[in-house]
């Protein structure tokens, strides 16, 4: 019976998230800032029935002097255009249910992601 149950849960999971993966990876890097680098793919760009957006992005943190370089992670983000605001669906392919909007604030990575995802073209 568990077996049965985490085999849904997995199903289920990748249900939802396969149309964000579905076509090409195209990486855009937005300006790099002390905080390190992001990237957003212009193949996973979707808008769902509500006009929210969609997109799978990654964030490389910067390198401290000294130090080896750190990993890098995968985000599954979604965008309220309208209002500007973000939250994180997916972090590493594990879903975040129930994941918060926020506000990109000061933070110029995310704000150059919503702003560049926003005036992206849609994906058919």
């Amino acid at each position: 019976m568990t077996g049965r149950l985490i085999a849904f849960f997995v199903a289920v999971v990748l249900a939802w998230a396969s149309p964000v993966w579905a076509g090409p990876v195209e990486w855009v890097e937005v300006p790099a800032t002390e905080a390190g680098q992001q990237w957003w793919d212009r193949g996973s760009v979707r808008a769902d029935r509500t006009g929210l957006r969609t997109v799978l992005s990654r964030f490389t943190p910067a390198v401290e002097d000294g130090e080896s370089q750190r990993r890098g992670s995968l985000y599954v983000m979604q965008i309220d255009c309208a209002q500007q605001l973000y939250r994180d669906k997916q972090v590493n392919g594990i879903p975040r249910f129930q994941a918060d909007w926020q506000a990109a604030g000061s933070d110029d990575l995310i704000v150059s992601v919503i702003d560049a995802v926003c005036d992206a073209p849609l994906t058919s």
